[in-house]
C-alpha cells in the first residue's frame, strides 16, 4: 500500500472459459482465474478443461504470478459424486489454489479428499455473517456472496466473519436467487444447477396481467448486466478481498478488454490511493465495446429495482470485431492468427497489455512466406508491420464494427 492508501487492494479474479481466455487473462492483468474442469461445474456448454489442459493452465498462470480457482459448484445428486474425491485430490497435486463450491456434501467430501482450499459459490447465497459464520466452521476460507448483498453487507460479514470476502464487479446478472433457478428445467428439461442453464429468462415471453388486459411481449426476466467500475472505492473501502468478473463463456475480447480495464483502475488506486483518473471515461468506454446489455449497479448500493430489468434484445450493440491475436512478433512484424478478415492498408486498433488503445493502419501484409497479400482469410496466419506494444497474446482489434 502506499503512504495515502488506507485499505489494500482487492484480487482481480477473471473467467478463464478456454487455455486461451485464460493466457489473455492473466496478460491483461487478473491477479487470480477461475476455470471448469469436465465435471462437478455450473458451465457444462462452456470449453472446460482436461486434466493436462489443468495442468498447463496452472503451470502458466503460476509462472506470471497468478492463482487458479476451479470450480466445483453444481448441486450434485448422490450419482454425480463418482470420481469427486479423487479429482480433488489431483487438483491439490497439481497446484490448484482453490476450489469454488456450493454444496455440502461436496465441501465434506474435498476436505477428506486433501483437497484445495475452499471458496464458497455465489450459489450458495451467503447473504449475512451468521451464515458466513457457519460456511467458515465447515472449512470455508471466502465467501463469494450472492448477488443480492450489497457493499454495505460485505463490510458487515467481512469484519464479523474474519472470512475473505469476494463479489461480483462486472458482468451477467441472474434473475433468479443466485442462480437458484428451474426455468430451464421447465422449458427445455436442462438443470440451470447442474451445468445445465439455458438462460430461459432471457427469452421475450407473452404476457397478460389479467384477462381482460391484452398480451404483450416482454424480456421481463432478464436483467441488465453489472458494472462496478464506478464504485470500485466503495468495494475497497468495505474491505472486499476478491472482485469477481463473470463469463467463462464469453469471449477471448471480453477476458482481455474487461481484465485489463480493472487491473488499470485497481493499480492506479496502488499508486495514486484514489480512483480519480481522468482515464474513467476511456475505461467506460472500452467496457462498452464488449458484449453486454444495458449496465446496471444492480444491488450494490440499494435494492435492484424495476431500471435493472433489461427489457428489449439481447445485447447493447455489435461487439468490437477481434482482427485476431498476435501469435509471434519478429524483428519487423507481428503475425496475427486471422479471427475476422482485413485488407492492407486498413484502420485496427492494438489493445496492449497495459495503457491506451493504440490505433494504427495494417501495412506491409504478407503470407507467412512473405508474399505480399491484399486482403487475409479468417483461419490464417499473416504479417503485418510491427508497432510498439506488440507482444504474443496482445489483441488485435477492428474500428468498424
Amino acid at each position: 500500500m502506499t503512504k495515502n492508501q488506507k485499505f489494500p487492494i482487492p484480487e482481480l479474479l477473471a473467467p478463464a472459459g478456454s487455455l486461451e481466455k485464460l493466457k489473455t487473462a492473466v496478460l491483461y492483468g487478473a491477479g487470480a482465474v477461475y476455470l471448469g474442469g469436465q465435471k462437478f461445474g455450473l458451465r457444462a456448454a462452456a470449453d472446460n478443461f482436461n486434466q493436462e489442459q489443468l495442468r498447463k493452465a496452472v503451470s502458466f498462470a503460476h509462472a506470471h504470478g497468478s492463482k487458479v480457482n476451479v470450480v466445483l459448484n453444481a448441486f450434485l445428486h448422490d450419482s454425480d459424486f463418482v470420481g469427486l474425491s479423487d479429482f480433488a485430490s489431483e487438483l491439490k497435486m497439481i497446484g490448484v489454489d482453490a476450489v469454488i463450491v456450493s454444496d455440502l456434501g461436496v465441501i465434506k467430501t474435498v476436505l477428506e479428499a486433501g483437497g484445495p482450499e475452499i471458496h464458497l459459490s455465489t450459489q450458495a447465497s451467503c447473504l449475512n455473517a451468521s451464515a458466513a459464520k457457519l460456511w467458515k466452521s465447515m472449512g470455508v476460507s471466502r465467501v463469494v456472496l450472492g448477488r443480492e448483498a450489497s457493499l454495505a453487507d460485505a463490510a458487515i460479514i467481512k469484519n464479523e466473519s474474519g472470512l475473505e470476502v469476494e463479489m461480483f464487479v462486472h458482468g451477467s446478472m441472474c434473475m433468479a436467487f443466485s442462480g437458484h433457478c428451474v426455468i430451464s428445467n421447465y422449458t427445455q428439461g436442462r438443470d440451470s444447477n447442474r451445468g445445465g442453464c439455458a438462460h430461459s429468462c432471457r427469452h421475450e415471453y407473452k404476457i397478460a396481467l389479467n384477462q381482460s388486459e391484452q398480451e404483450k411481449n416482454a424480456f421481463f426476466m432478464s436483467s441488465k448486466d453489472l458494472e462496478g467500475l464506478r464504485l470500485l472505492k466503495e468495494y475497497v473501502e468495505a474491505g472486499v478481498d476478491c472482485l469477481k468478473i463473470e463469463g467463462r463463456m464469453k469471449s477471448v475480447h471480453y477476458a482481455g478488454t474487461v481484465t485489463k480495464v480493472y487491473a488499470e483502475a485497481l493499480a492506479h488506486y496502488q499508486v495514486h490511493g484514489n480512483f480519480l483518473s481522468d482515464r474513467i471515461e476511456e475505461w467506460a468506454n472500452e467496457l462498452r465495446k464488449v458484449h453486454h446489455r444495458a449496465y446496471t449497479q444492480a444491488s450494490l448500493v440499494e435494492p435492484a429495482g424495476q431500471d435493472s430489468i433489461h427489457n428489449g434484445q439481447d445485447g447493447e450493440g455489435v461487439e468490437s470485431a477481434v482482427a485476431g491475436p498476435i501469435v509471434a512478433v519478429t524483428n519487423d512484424a507481428m503475425v496475427i492468427e486471422v479471427r475476422r478478415k482485413f485488407h492492407d492498408g486498413e484502420e485496427l486498433e492494438l489493445v496492449p497489455f497495459q495503457g491506451p488503445v493504440q490505433v494504427f493502419k495494417a501495412s506491409k501484409l504478407r503470407s507467412l512466406s512473405d508474399m505480399p497479400l491484399t486482403e487475409t482469410k479468417p483461419g490464417s496466419l499473416v504479417k503485418i508491420a510491427l508497432i510498439p506494444g506488440a507482444s504474443e497474446h496482445v489483441l488485435v482489434r477492428s474500428t468498424g464494427l
